[in-house]
């Protein structure tokens, strides 16, 4: 007969009696066939790079269906165009539709947290949206400005250029989203998407509630109505210490009245689509009332004379051309390359959560790559036509999705309103109050706040919650991009205290089996006398290897103090239990050779447990497995114990 360890390779097997005369298998670990150097570079590459397999449906094809299936990778509106029916333009008509009235007050707020005019809001709802239509793979996400990377932008943009030298600020705020969508393309071209995994849920879930905060904060200037010099910096003390020392002579009433009013009907509304789905409408339209009703009101009363500070002037027009305002030279190429690259990334973050959020909701899915290739185009597009970075929002997906949009059509329908309201009805914003945008946006980024995802975080991992606090403490109290910085790293921090302090479990043997599992999850499972089995649930490498020797030899001496205490029979055999070794390098081959020896001069055998083909291939490179002897490396614990232990485990069996 022969078996397979891993289902990788193939072991040979050996017959031993036992003292009862049965006669159990005992296989042992064959070596594995020597593996060509190229195929197995090839095969990291595309495990790497092409885990998705995106070639397997050119396979077998002719050329012009293959012309036509690459037409459509790039374009997959020419894919699910095909199938589109009247059906489906009704209820893309009416998210669209809907969609509109949530964004275009949302759109001229969100462009004064990128201290941008508000036209450019709404520019960036026009042209990116209708790129994304032909080239993007979600039928959910809806496209524009959001609150977090508006204010991202606006807060690095600020640090470069002061937002009143406004013709050099626009130029690089343009410079910034053509290298934003220049690195979003190139993640996506170049398959390494993989990269933005580094940025852990909960680093994400921080960094979003604190910007919440942040943008809040942000919008108490609006809020109340001061007038006099704001502070410039995003933290909580900075901003906190500007209202206060605003409050005696900087404050107006008026609009503290309108701001406080409609902010209760935003939150009203957001309550009721929240409580009952059947009124999703009602949050999405509330934005644009609160827009009508509050600008009729103080046209009527020419509140504006009293303080109430308004919008003023959106120009008419779509997307001006911008290409020609792009710094491609000088001192400001370094700075807006900078500055895109974060803000690409996190919208690139956001865009890909959301797209695959709704798309598990709908059972279908997206490519990450792809995503990445029309954000960017969409991007470098927006770039060009006086548009700032955008991506997909969350707000505004999920009224797209409640709203029964069946395709990215209601993305088109949208821009098709804002594309009138640029044409024709800007000139009607010219008395909103700047108090009423503030208010939106507040409504708006509430959500953010996820306090439900916090709590489950310090529930499942208390180094997640502490990653989470971090981020939300470092954009509260510091800065945007500090707590950025932070988030990343403290990603980055876990995933390296993961690797270097893998886990390490001894195993014992449950009662009328012949399974082990740890004996800290499993208190029946009884170790064998005279035999400590150890667990190790991590790839061995130079990060960890010498933490993996020294770890086995404490639990060895810990095991050795058990059994003097207890009059047990003494330690004879080791035996590592290497199922969850996924792979190791040199380090790791001289930790066991170092291993090896020490317990051989304290009278112990080693032995290896069930070591997967690309361990096993280089324990014999290494010439290891020829040191530790062959018959002592084994396709399972039970083999070893066989060997080792035969009478014990005799005695045990059922």
């Amino acid at each position: 007969m022969s078996g397979r360890v891993g289902d990788e390779f193939q072991t040979k097997e050996i017959e031993a009696c036992d003292h009862s005369g049965r006669l159990p298998y005992i296989h042992k670990v064959g070596k594995p066939p020597k593996q060509n150097l190229l195929k197995e570079i090839t095969n990291v590459v595309k495990e790497t790079f092409f885990s998705d397999d995106p070639l397997r449906s050119f396979k077998d094809k002719p050329k012009s269906k293959q012309l036509m299936l690459c037409v459509q990778a790039v374009f997959p509106i020419f894919d699910w165009g095909r199938d589109y029916s009247l059906a489906k333009f009704k209820g893309d008509l009416i998210a669209g539709l809907t969609l509109a009235s949530l964004v275009i007050p949302q759109d001229i707020g969100y462009a004064k947290l990128a201290n941008l005019p508000p036209q450019n809001g709404l520019y960036s709802s026009f042209v990116p949206p209708l790129v994304y239509a032909f080239m993007g793979s979600s039928r959910d996400i809806a496209i524009g400005p959001v609150a977090v990377v508006s204010l991202l932008l606006g807060d690095l943009l600020q640090a470069e250029i002061d937002p009143k030298d406004a013709i050099p600020y626009r130029r690089l705020a343009f410079t910034a989203t053509f290298f934003a969508g220049l690195t979003q393309l190139a993640l996506g071209f170049f398959r390494l998407g993989f990269l933005i995994e580094f940025l852990s849920h909960a680093a994400i879930v921080g960094f979003m509630g604190g910007a919440a905060i942040t943008i809040s904060l942000q919008q108490l200037k609006g809020l109340l109505g001061i007038q006099k010099k704001f502070t410039k910096k995003t933290d909580i003390v900075s901003v906190m210490r500007s209202v206060f020392n605003s409050a005696h002579h900087g404050w107006n009433w008026q609009t503290i009245v309108i701001a406080v009013t409609f902010l209760a009907f935003l939150l009203a509304a957001k309550h009721i689509g929240k409580r009952n789905k059947k009124y999703f409408w009602v949050p999405a339209v509330a934005p644009m009332i609160s827009v009508v009703v509050s600008t009729f009101c103080v046209y009527i009363t020419r509140a504006d004379k009293d303080g109430v500070q308004i919008v003023n002037h959106i120009e008419k027009g779509i997307n001006p051309i911008s290409a020609n305002d792009l710094f491609l030279s000088g001192e400001y190429v370094g700075k807006a390359f900078r500055i895109g690259v974060v803000a690409g990334i996190i919208a690139l973050t956001e865009a890909i959560a959301i797209g695959r959020t709704f798309a598990a909701m709908k059972d279908y899915q997206i490519d990450g790559n792809k995503e990445m290739v029309a954000l960017g185009t969409m991007n470098i597009v927006g770039s060009l036509t006086s548009c700032y970075v955008t991506t997909g929002g969350f707000a505004r997906t999920a009224v797209n999705n409640m709203a029964g949009c069946h395709t990215v059509v209601s993305n088109m329908v949208m821009a098709g309103v804002v594309f009138l309201t640029l044409q024709l009805i800007t000139p009607l914003f010219k008395y909103t109050p700047s108090a009423i945008l503030a208010s939106i946006i507040i409504a708006a980024v509430i959500s953010l706040l996820d306090f439900e995802a916090a709590i489950l975080i310090w529930k499942i991992d208390k180094l997640d919650f502490l990653a989470c606090m971090g981020a939300f403490f470092g954009v509260v109290f510091i800065s945007v991009e500090i707590g950025l910085l932070i988030a990343v790293s403290l990603s980055l921090a876990k995933i390296l205290l993961q690797v270097t302090r893998p886990r390490t479990a001894v195993l014992g043997k449950l009662p009328m089996t012949s399974v082990y599992r740890n004996t800290l999850q499993y208190p029946e499972a009884r170790q064998i006398p005279g035999v400590l089995i150890i667990r190790i649930d991590s790839a061995i490498y130079f990060t960890n290897s010498n933490y993996i020797k020294h770890r086995i030899l404490r639990w060895l001496t810990e095991e050795e103090e058990r059994v003097d205490e207890c009059h047990l029979p003494k330690i004879q055999h080791l035996i590592v239990e290497m199922s969850p070794v996924t792979d190791i390098d040199t380090s790791g081959i001289h930790a066991l050779e170092e291993l090896y020896k020490n317990l051989q001069k304290r009278e112990i055998q080693l032995g290896l447990a069930n070591p997967c083909t690309t361990v096993m291939e280089k324990l014999y490179q290494s010439e290891f497995a020829d040191e530790i002897g062959e018959s002592n490396i084994f396709p399972s614990v039970g083999d070893a114990i066989h060997t080792f232990q035969p009478k014990t485990i005799i005695t045990e069996e059922p």
